[in-house]
């Protein structure tokens, strides 16, 4: 798998939390004392994209049996009670560690003590949580916010004086990384002459992309000349409603995502996307090396954030024959 780069940010306190939160308990001994293999309880969102599947993957291939982890893994299927159950199920096995990416970012407090009641260390995976930082050990991701004004900006700088009518696909709602997208963008674009005509969830998926595309069509016609899909899924799925409703993706309409998928960079090589903003989702490796630091007591940081980039079409068509997702 081919390792990514990741950039460092220590809160403020960080050192001190980080030592709290990533002290030796439930299974740290058996990261200590090579005893055995690190057992890691790893609850995933879902499956609802092309992203997801690439992420997850990524995952099991760094917890894998060869790199020294037992893996115990739980797909939640978009329900923040079915994560709640699975850590809780973590906790009663007595797992070395906890993985999750969290489905929304609130409503995690009381799970999250209890992990810190038991002692073991627990690593947000891609999504963030509201809750208080004391109460987990470290999150390895991406920058949402920073990835939602890059999109931004780009509307601003293509629609500079020109009449910009916009609708957003937005994903699931509470989720840190539609929270964060849709501040992001809106901050590129204040002060602007961009008009958001609607915006609406399609929970990250290729088909709520497409209804809620449609309804978009049928309510606002051909005045739209903008998408901002938060995912490359949902502005995939947008394209079968933009052409259905006798429209071209790319020219009637322009259309700017995130995630950078091989799906998503296509669609860009091939003219229908206009830009797509990457968000890195091979973060195993990353949290491999985090979860090994903190089950044997070392300080980690709080948080490591994936380098992202943006592609054009001519950027997207060198990127593609080496794309690993």
């Amino acid at each position: 798998m081919k390792r990514r780069h990741f950039g460092v940010i220590a809160l403020a306190a960080g050192a001190a939390l980080a030592l709290s939160a990533c002290s030796s308990g439930a299974g740290g001994a058996s990261g200590d004392s090579g005893s055995g293999p690190i057992k890691v309880g790893f609850s995933q969102v879902g499956a609802e994209s092309g992203w997801r599947t690439a992420n997850t993957k990524s995952l099991k291939e760094a917890l894998a049996s060869d790199n020294g982890f037992k893996l115990t893994f739980s797909d939640a299927q978009q329900k923040q009670e079915n994560q709640i159950s699975a850590i809780r199920s973590f906790i009663t096995q007595g797992v070395d560690a906890i993985v999750f990416a969290p489905v929304v970012e609130t409503g995690w407090d009381d799970v999250l003590k209890e992990a810190k009641d038991a002692e073991i260390p627990v690593i947000l995976e891609d999504r963030s949580v509201d809750s208080d930082p004391s109460l987990y050990t470290s999150r390895v991701g991406d920058d949402f916010e920073k990835e939602g004004e890059t999109a931004g900006k780009w509307v601003a700088d293509n629609f500079a004086g020109k009449s910009a009518n916009l609708v957003v696909l937005e994903g699931t709602t509470g989720s840190a990384a539609a929270n964060d997208r849709t501040t992001g963008f809106n901050k590129a674009i204040k002060g602007t002459d961009v008009k958001v005509l609607d915006s609406q969830t399609g929970n990250f998926t290729r088909s709520e992309g497409k209804t809620v595309m449609e309804g978009f069509l049928q309510k606002y016609g051909k005045s739209i000349n903008v998408l901002f899909a938060q995912n490359d899924d949902m502005g995939l799925g947008a394209l079968d409603a933009i052409k259905a409703a006798g429209l071209t993706p790319g020219k009637d309409i322009q259309i700017v995502t995130i995630d950078g998928t091989k799906d998503g960079l296509t669609a860009l090589a091939d003219g229908q996307f206009n830009y797509v903003v990457e968000c890195n989702p091979l973060l195993g490796d990353k949290v491999a090396e985090v979860v090994k630091a903190a089950v044997a007591g070392k300080k980690v940081d709080k948080l490591y954030l994936a380098k992202d980039e943006a592609f054009d079409q001519e950027a997207a068509k060198k990127a593609l024959p080496t794309r690993p997702y």
